[in-house]
């Protein structure tokens, strides 16, 4: 496991440092800033952690739930709670960390407020959207950044330590792309950067990878405690690591199991098991072995004619599901 972000000295109180100035100590290429966080889920309470271990002052936060509270004790404990209106004023960096479908309300509230100002930058940590939705800061003269760490996060201390070397996906105005390079440098990351036109296409592949990938697991933990095994997950785990490093490495090649192989039959005794015993995933396991079939067709690793008896069992249990 990496080590963790170590904390530098914080800016102290007052006017934020000069964008020129450098921060002694620090990257090379970083640069003081006055931060405000408007949402402090798991995303913004860790990622103002991270600007604050970075040398960058983290002047307020939002966040009045229980849980919030707790996440901020735990990681800004000196970082005072302010309204969202108060904390976007004061900061030269807005690091807006809400839920996709709220991030467009919230920008426009803001700007209606008068809360965003011209030459400030407002970044959002939204997979899903780009600059667009920042449109309202952009119309004050504030400068819009999309940032978005491809990381799984759970609020606690812990996550720093997985920032180190993480990716972001980054959509930002040619004027701005050094800027963003430096915050994510200064986190511990590397920028990937993202046209506007694929943030949609963008998120869905993180989500249907690691989003996707929990649910899975969970089903293939629960038909195990069918089956009778008593601590599923010590059988699943170095199974599923080895398939995970497998997939990174290999892609398709690393594909393996009665699917691949064309063996009907056995998928057909699946099917017919699952049906009986949990019948609510059968429409995610037909779903899942017609990709992989389709993947290993494709890859050549399993020969048409030897993968329609395959295709066919497939077909009977789609249409099963559909009646």
């Amino acid at each position: 496991m990496s080590a963790p972000l170590r904390p530098r000295p914080a800016a102290p109180p007052g006017p934020a440092a000069s964008w020129d100035r450098a921060v002694p100590g620090a990257r090379a290429t970083s640069r003081l800033l006055t931060v405000g966080v408007v949402g402090s889920g798991r995303v913004g309470a860790v990622l103002g952690a991270a600007l604050a271990a970075a040398g960058h002052h983290v002047a307020a936060v939002t966040g009045d739930s229980g849980a919030s509270r707790a996440r901020l004790a735990l990681l800004l404990p000196e970082v005072p709670r302010r309204p969202a209106a108060a904390v976007a004023h004061a900061a030269e960096l807005l690091l807006i960390a809400v839920p996709d479908d709220a991030l467009a309300g919230v920008v426009a509230d803001l700007a209606e407020r008068g809360a965003l100002h011209p030459g400030q930058v407002v970044a959002h940590t939204s997979g899903a959207h780009g600059l667009a939705v920042l449109a309202p800061a952009a119309a004050v003269g504030a400068r819009p950044l999309a940032l978005h760490p491809a990381m799984t996060f759970t609020g606690t201390p812990d996550d720093l330590a997985r920032l180190d070397g993480i990716s972001y996906g980054v959509t930002a105005p040619a004027e701005l792309r050094a800027l963003a390079a430096r915050l994510v440098a200064d986190l511990g990351g590397v920028p990937e950067w993202v046209a506007e036109t694929d943030r949609p296409l963008y998120h869905a592949a993180l989500a249907h990878g690691a989003n996707h990938l929990v649910t899975l697991v969970n089903e293939a933990t629960d038909r195990l405690r069918d089956a009778g095994v008593a601590r599923p997950e010590k059988v699943l785990a170095p199974l599923l690591r080895a398939a995970l490093e497998n997939a990174l490495r290999l892609g398709d090649d690393a594909l393996t199991g009665p699917v691949s192989r064309g063996d009907a039959g056995t998928v057909q005794r699946h099917l017919a098991r699952l049906a009986a015993t949990a019948p609510e995933s059968v429409p995610a396991y037909l779903a899942l072995a017609r990709r992989t079939a389709d993947r290993a067709i494709a890859a050549g690793r399993l020969r048409p004619v030897d993968a329609q008896s395959l295709l066919g069992v497939l077909a009977d249990g789609s249409r099963e599901v559909a009646t």
